[in-house]
């Protein structure tokens, strides 16, 4: 499904960005790990290598054009071509009422999870739109379609992430790129296990929590193969498309 396939894959020191590279590149593809911390970012790639698989390592803040931009050049210097681009970098708010929202807070935020997809599109593109070819897959989230509770911020980034898609499908659709954005709900993650910690730390508790319907959080795994498909030709005529993979939690 992947053999030979070159995927640049960000967030990928754990959850959902180290789970896909580990998929594909166990399908065979050569994966190009990147993440804003090195040692875990490292260990993605040694359990990548350990099972048989090829890839790269490159420490970035893709909230940074010069960090997107290295990232990007040394995944052509390295493999020659881009087939995919996984978007998956990101960061949770803090629940907050609206109000209180810290605007540094607000700012990290939208740096990370809308400005880093921005710039990772943006410079992608001009190298896929080079080649011909190319498939960009975003995490937005069920917030890029409806609000959460006290994750005003959050809600925004991934609606703009959204946004981002449709906006680059629409403009490179006759170019041989296709662009879709994934939108997971509960993910069994480090950041989503910080949760009971950060409430207990501010004192803030939500109104309303999110819905599991079934009882769970999703494993990253299950994200995984649905990043998966959107990489592989299996969703050849799929541009502009938002996957809910939320366990109906937006039922």
């Amino acid at each position: 499904m992947h053999e030979g396939q070159v995927i640049v894959v960000t967030g990928a020191a754990s959850g959902i960005g180290r789970a896909s590279a580990q998929l594909m590149a166990a399908r065979g593809a050569k994966v190009v790990v990147v993440d804003f911390q090195r040692e875990a970012g490292e260990e993605t790639l040694r359990l990548i290598e350990d099972n048989g698989g090829t890839g790269i390592f490159i420490q970035a803040d893709v909230s940074k054009a010069a960090d997107v931009q290295e990232y990007l050049e040394q995944t052509i210097k390295t493999f020659g071509h881009i087939d995919v681009l996984f978007n998956n970098a990101g960061v949770l708010q803090t629940f907050s009422q609206f109000e209180d929202i810290d605007e540094s807070h607000f700012d990290k935020i939208i740096n990370v999870n809308l400005k880093g997809v921005f710039l990772g599109m943006k410079h992608a593109l001009k190298i896929m739109n080079e080649q011909g070819y190319g498939n960009i897959i975003n995490t937005a989230s069920t917030t890029g379609i409806r609000a959460e509770h006290s994750l005003a911020a959050y809600t925004a980034s991934k609606h703009g992430v959204i946004g981002l898609t449709k906006a680059a499908a629409i403009e490179y659709v006759k170019k041989g790129i296709r662009v879709n954005a994934i939108c997971p709900g509960g993910v069994a993650t480090a950041i989503t296990a910080g949760v009971p910690e950060q409430l207990l730390e501010t004192g803030y508790v939500p109104d309303e929590f999110p819905n599991m319907r079934m009882g769970r959080y999703a494993e990253p795994e299950e994200l995984a193969a649905v990043v998966s498909f959107l990489a592989s030709e299996g969703s050849s005529y799929m541009t502009g498309s938002v996957l809910l993979a939320d366990g109906g939690l937006t039922l």
